[in-house]
């Protein structure tokens, strides 16, 4: 017997998470979806994992490229976050009007970002109709200033400033 999904959903919603955008491009195709299931999994080799739903356009485009990208969006990038996580624009360019650029792999990264990770896929695991995708990095890109989108029981939340007490 397995936990209710929808008591899971709810459940899920009292844990904090960032928003990522996570992108690939083959074939002179490009496509990116908000996902929070980002995490670092290993320094020394360093390695990242994203999870990703298999019926997407953005998890076809990984399993192709065998390369991702990932920019970690900061808290003024909502827009961002929820164009990319529309359904509707599935079969649209969601990078569209917007600034990107490449590091190593042809994976668009957005401009506006906090941090940008270029990764090579190095492990794939199903696990149920997501995959797991363990990506190796191949150059990171980080600013020193702003703060990052945190995505918290059903919407966007900031950091905010410590007090001293």
């Amino acid at each position: 017997m397995f936990a209710d999904p929808e008591e899971l959903r709810i459940a899920m919603r009292q844990w904090a998470t960032g928003v990522t955008i996570v992108s690939a491009q083959h074939n002179g195709r490009r496509h990116g979806m908000a996902v929070s299931s980002f995490t670092s999994v290993s320094l020394d080799p360093p390695l990242v994992l994203v999870s990703l739903e298999q019926v997407t356009k953005t998890h076809k485009l990984v399993m192709q490229a065998a390369y991702f990208g990932v920019t970690i969006l900061d808290q003024n990038q909502r827009d961002i976050s929820n164009r990319f996580a529309g359904r509707l624009t599935e079969r649209s360019d969601r990078f569209s009007d917007l600034e990107t650029f490449t590091l190593i792999s042809s994976a668009p990264l957005l401009a506006q970002g906090l941090a940008w990770f270029d990764c090579h896929v190095v492990s794939t695991y199903k696990a149920g109709n997501h995959t797991v995708f363990i990506g190796e990095v191949l150059a990171v890109k980080s600013v020193d200033a702003g703060k990052p989108l945190i995505y918290f029981d059903r919407d966007y939340r900031s950091l905010e400033a410590e007090t001293a007490g």
